[in-house]
């Protein structure tokens, strides 16, 4: 794609200094996060930029070693993967099992008008991923599934809208045995719904359901609209249910809310989303997280929204090659597929900058070197610590190279950026479009002095 080819429809924000929501280039939703090899990899929905409905066509894929710097993996998942889906790429959630990953989304199935569930199969967490069947796996009309693999592993698929079901897969992910069960939706599993007697309880949508301690936690999206998360434990996979209270109360500019929860590096997330970023709101969501710690009871406490996001878990090495699109605030920018692989950061105008959270200098970096293409007169990328004009550490020009997916690497000297520090990578020249970015790297050496 051609970096003048598309208008970024998300202004950004000129502070810089919040972490929440967690993408700031496309609008994201339903987060489900998935912890495997060191990373935790986030399987989001895609709002359409300037949506007035659910208008969903993609899925996208993140990851982060530190909960805050999120790598874009692009969209390895989409409506065209599924040749029988007509529309709405909702809900879904990834696992891993055996060396290969199942995504299970909800789409509408084009022969029968209704939605149904589909699984996806990878070798790679980040795609590409195929259909796995052909057909649906499983299709009542319902919405919203939630996989879990139990101690034993045994594997379940919990989904529904009205109704909560559930369904035993076998090992190989994407059959089940016998046939879908209903829970049974009491007030006492799933609290009081007051107001609507075709909905007593509660429970609306988005089960995630986890086990910590031998305790099995079914979270929800609750009570419609606007709708606050809950969730209720039980001694085992199907029950019997206890509703257990409010994780997230209504907040937040979106009439939805979705969670997802998983224990990375010691600590334990909570994932969500909300209608943070401008132009958000209930039809353009982004997702955010929040560190928390569950009760001696294991209880979980309530847990508000916060613009600051989670306390970074560790440090970036900036003497391994980083790619561009890793990031923890971006500002102005988008990403396409880059023609060398991956993705790479492009719709740079000038004053547009990436915030790269907790970069560990150490002594001193002595050069940095940076993967760059441009298809106009290019441009120049400014170092700078602690903001988007702070300290100056190095200027690297980039020439016009001929196109935005003509590659070539351009270095420059560092000076002045030692301990750990929050990068910014602004970026500086004349009208229009600048240059594209692919990655990044410092090397190491002794720290020079700036010149007086």
């Amino acid at each position: 794609m051609l970096a003048f080819a598309l208008v970024p429809a998300v202004v950004q924000p000129s502070a810089a200094r919040a972490d929440n929501p967690l993408v700031q280039h496309v609008y994201t939703a339903d987060p489900a996060p998935l912890v495997h090899d060191g990373r935790v990899y986030l399987y989001t929905g895609h709002d359409e930029d300037g949506s007035t409905y659910f208008t969903m066509k993609d899925w996208r894929v993140w990851s982060s070693a530190d909960m805050v710097n999120w790598t874009d993996h692009g969209s390895p998942l989409s409506l065209a993967t599924f040749s029988w889906a007509s529309a709405d790429a909702w809900a879904g959630q990834a696992v891993q099992r055996g060396g290969r990953f199942y995504w299970y989304v909800p789409v509408k199935n084009r022969a029968t008008g209704r939605m149904a569930i589909g699984v996806a199969v990878a070798d790679s967490p980040t795609g590409p991923f195929r259909d796995a069947l052909g057909r649906p796996l499983v299709e009542n009309g319902e919405i919203d599934p939630s996989v879990f693999i139990d101690d034993n592993g045994q594997a379940y698929l919990y989904w529904g809208n009205p109704n909560l079901w559930y369904v035993k897969l076998n090992a190989d992910m994407t059959s089940y045995a016998g046939s879908p069960t209903r829970i049974p939706l009491t007030t006492a599993g799933f609290g009081t719904r007051t107001g609507d007697p075709n909905r007593p309880t509660l429970y609306e949508e988005g089960p995630w359901v986890y086990k910590r301690n031998g305790l099995y936690y079914l979270v929800f999206a609750a009570k419609c609209c606007s709708e606050f998360i809950a969730y209720s434990t039980a001694p085992g996979p199907t029950g019997p249910w206890t509703y257990r209270g409010t994780v997230m109360p209504t907040q937040g500019s979106s009439f939805t809310n979705h969670p997802g929860i998983v224990d990375f590096k010691g600590n334990s997330y909570f994932f969500y989303h909300n209608g943070a970023l401008p132009g958000g709101g209930g039809y353009t969501r982004s997702v955010a997280v929040e560190r928390f710690s569950y009760n001696a009871d294991g209880t979980i406490p309530t847990i508000t929204m916060t613009n600051t996001g989670a306390p970074q878990a560790g440090t970036l090495n900036p003497y391994v090659r980083q790619e561009a699109e890793t990031i923890a605030w971006g500002s102005g920018i988008e990403t396409e597929p880059a023609a060398e692989g991956g993705m790479n950061v492009g719709w740079i105008e000038n004053g547009d900058h990436l915030k790269v959270k907790g970069v560990a200098f150490g002594a001193g970096a002595s050069s940095f070197a940076a993967r760059v293409a441009s298809g106009s007169s290019g441009g120049t990328v400014e170092l700078r610590l602690g903001s988007p004009n702070g300290t100056v550490v190095g200027r690297c020009g980039v020439p016009g190279t001929g196109g935005w997916q003509t590659w070539t690497t351009v270095t420059c000297p560092v000076s002045g950026a030692t301990g750990t520090q929050d990068l910014y990578l602004r970026f500086t020249g004349g009208s229009g479009y600048l240059l594209n970015i692919n990655w990044w790297q410092f090397t190491a050496g002794t720290a020079l002095t700036a010149p007086r």
